[in-house]
């Protein structure tokens, strides 16, 4: 199975496409004006506690101030059984059952006991700003480096949870336990550490090491609030967080960014610059290899099945909402194999979907209904299984009697369709417009609240579309409503209206 990182940079944006057997199966965008601040270190103000949320806001130079959890506090909780991406990221913060653990252990600690207002406090991006919502931040730093990461305020070992192995497991936790630094520091093991020997990883905490100690000296001398660290470019960071031996090429159009990557490789990746290529061929590179239109599929509402059903998805601010459908499959025995069958192939592609758009929070599944509970048991355990798979951590609820699954997906940034789209000014986020026949009734309506005007003649302004319907399909209306009011309706077309807007001004 071939598997290749495509990476594309301009001023305005840089685009890195992960493909398996020539498959997308990843795709990460930042933008020059939407720099990602995840990981980045600063030094806020806390600007005020907030007793009944648990909680405090931070100043740390932003737009909106950021919020901070009493969870995401430093406290002596080494004993604590943290789960952590092989990003170093501390996973479930927001569920009610970490948060009721956290407790259990710094019991009798209130957030204003552990924060005060103008307090300093040295912070790191967990979450990015969304929406309205400004960062959220933690106190328990988390520095990545190739193979390891680094946790300089929480005393732990932890092990990737994709590397499976039991054997391989204790040999890290061993090994890292025996690295581990006099100051207590955490380690945690990445994916890409399994298998590889002592002197390897020593490294790694060597070079982090060092790097919290510049960071730790940096704050001294950052106004607050401040930024005291900026994690790497996003093109050194997906080479440090997506290769992997099995990867066998990288295709970069940049000449920069093909030096930095090199530049990074004879440091972290000593002798695979080999599969580094630059391509500077006409053909602009996503264009080579097939990826634009592997992106405009991505933006589709309608996911079509091989079989025939299809999927729709739909993104809204508090959920997204995934319905299956059997579309043009009819099957060949029964109504529940046909059934069973497109909910099974539903699972793969809905997970595929999920990881590719980068779709986080909270998702709701409606399965086409099952009758036979085994039935329901086996789509359930196939989405399961499928994300496992899955990088970002998947909290999966049996399927309720309505053909329903609950679920949530830990969310990293923005999904691809908030990055790549914006509410459209005509439905303004809708989706829907008002049907031709819907604004002509308003028009109606808005003529007849004139009725007590003196002027003799009116005109309607109004979109081409809805000027047809009108003249066509309810001029016989139009022309009564002018008896009955005495007056004269005259229309004149605005090519440039949208289908919802008209306007209703005295003719001359």
């Amino acid at each position: 199975m071939s598997k290749e990182m495509i990476i594309n940079c301009s001023d305005h944006e840089i685009r890195i496409a992960i493909r398996d057997s020539h498959v997308l199966s990843s795709l990460y965008i930042e933008r020059a004006d939407e720099n990602t601040l995840a990981g980045n270190i600063y030094v806020g103000k806390v600007l005020r506690v907030l007793p009944g949320m648990q909680a405090a806001f931070v100043d740390i130079g932003l737009e909106r101030a950021a919020f901070l959890h009493a969870s995401d506090t430093s406290h002596d909780v080494s004993d604590l059984d943290f789960l952590v991406t092989e990003e170093g990221e501390i996973l479930d913060r927001e569920e009610e059952a970490f948060e009721r653990k956290w407790y259990e252990r710094v019991a009798g600690y209130q957030i204003e006991d552990l924060l005060k207002e103008g307090q300093e406090v040295l912070v790191q991006i967990a979450k990015e700003p969304l929406g309205t919502k400004g960062a959220r931040v933690t106190t328990h730093i988390s520095l990545p480096g190739r193979k390891l990461v680094l946790m300089p305020t929480v005393k732990h070992i932890g092990i990737s949870r994709q590397i499976r192995d039991e054997n391989e497991r204790k040999r890290l936790k061993d090994l890292l336990e025996n690295l581990q630094p006099e100051e207590g520091y955490g380690l945690i093991a990445r994916t890409v550490s399994e298998g590889k020997n002592r002197e390897e990883l020593k490294a790694d905490v060597e070079y982090l090491v060092r790097l919290w100690e510049a960071i730790r000296k940096k704050r001294g001398r950052v106004g607050v609030p401040g930024l005291v660290h900026k994690d790497m470019g996003m093109t050194l960071r997906a080479i440090r967080d997506f290769y992997t031996e099995e990867m066998d090429r990288i295709v970069i159009d940049s000449r920069e960014e093909y030096q930095k990557v090199i530049d990074f490789m004879e440091t972290f990746l000593p002798g695979v610059a080999y599969r580094l290529e630059l391509h500077e061929g006409e053909i602009p590179l996503f264009d080579a290899f097939g990826m634009e239109l592997d992106i405009k599929r991505i933006l589709n509402r309608k996911v079509w099945l091989k079989s025939g059903g299809y999927i729709t998805i739909e993104e809204t601010e508090a959920l997204t909402a995934i319905d299956v459908n059997t579309g043009k499959y009819v099957g060949k025995r029964n109504l529940e194999e046909t059934i069973l069958s497109t909910n099974l192939e539903a699972v793969k592609e809905i997970a595929y979907q999920l990881r590719v758009r980068n779709i986080g929070g909270i998702i709701i599944i409606d399965f086409i209904d099952m009758e036979d509970e085994e039935n329901r048991e086996k789509v359930f355990q196939a989405l399961s299984e499928e994300m496992v798979k899955d990088k970002n951590r998947t909290n999966i609820q049996k399927i309720s009697p309505l053909g329903l699954i609950e679920m949530t997906r830990q969310r990293k940034g923005k999904s691809l369709e908030k990055i790549l789209c914006e509410p459209c000014p005509c439905c303004e986020g809708k989706g829907v417009l008002k049907s031709r026949a819907s604004v002509c009734y308003e028009i109606f309506r808005e003529i007849r609240r004139r009725m007590p005007g003196v002027e003799k003649k009116i005109s309607v302004l109004l979109n081409p579309d809805v000027a047809d319907f009108l003249l066509e399909d309810e001029k016989g209306t139009l022309e009564k409503l002018e008896k009955e009011l005495d007056k004269k309706i005259l229309i004149k077309v605005m090519p440039d209206f949208h289908q919802e807007h008209f306007e209703i001004v005295a003719a001359g």
